[in-house]
């Protein structure tokens, strides 16, 4: 089981933000928890669900263990993980 940031920089107001997901909700959340990125921000209706963090909450999910990714890798794995269900 694992966690996935991509390399996206998508500017949102003053930050550069990517995205993060996970193989499953449980280790996405536990993830966000760890790095300080709050449940409000989850986004569940979405078209995958997926946390968008900003480049320091990134650094520090691949500090903790969260795999690198390009964008094109991030939408083969979501593809992948919506599959398996």
């Amino acid at each position: 089981m694992s966690v996935y940031v991509d390399k996206a920089r998508h500017p949102y107001r003053r930050m550069i933000m990517c995205h993060m997901i996970a193989d499953t909700e449980e280790e996405l959340h536990q993830m966000a928890d760890k790095i300080g990125v709050k449940r409000k921000w989850f986004q569940k209706h979405s078209s995958f669900p997926h946390y968008d963090i900003c480049k320091t909450k990134r650094k520090l999910a691949v500090e903790n263990g969260a795999i690198e990714v390009t964008p094109k890798e991030l939408v083969k794995k979501m593809r992948e993980l919506k599959n398996a269900d």
